[in-house]
Formats: C-alpha cells, sequence, structure tokens
C-alpha cells in the first residue's frame, strides 16, 4: 500500500490545531472591499474553525497526516 499524499490546495488552505481542530482563512478578503460594509470587513479578519464534521472529512480525505 503506497503512502498517502496530502492535497496541495488543503495544505494551503487549512491548518489543524494542537487540539485536532480545523482552522480556515475566511473567504471574501482578497478584493471588492467598496463594495462591502466597514463591519463585513471587520467581521472577516482573521481565522474560524470548521464544524467538527467538516473537519474530519479534511483530516481524513485532505490532510491524513496532518
Amino acid at each position: 500500500m503506497p503512502k498517502l499524499k496530502t492535497k496541495s490546495g488543503a495544505k494551503k488552505r487549512f491548518k489543524i490545531t494542537g487540539t485536532g481542530k480545523v482552522v480556515y482563512a475566511q473567504a471574501g478578503k482578497r478584493h471588492g472591499m467598496i463594495k462591502r460594509t466597514t463591519k463585513q470587513i471587520r467581521n472577516l479578519r482573521g481565522t474560524k474553525v470548521l464544524f467538527k464534521t467538516d473537519g474530519d472529512n479534511i483530516k481524513q480525505y485532505f490532510l491524513p497526516n496532518g
């Protein structure tokens, strides 16, 4: 059985915390800030934690060595 490779796209987008949760950067802050309200821009700062079931799928299929 060959070794499982990590998906390149997933390793750029997700990070696994010490407790095993999956953290991701929020979408919607690359361009078009003029259209968005100040409140929207402020709320898109930083990272968020994926729901447990979604995080489990990411770890199983895309980040098997994470």
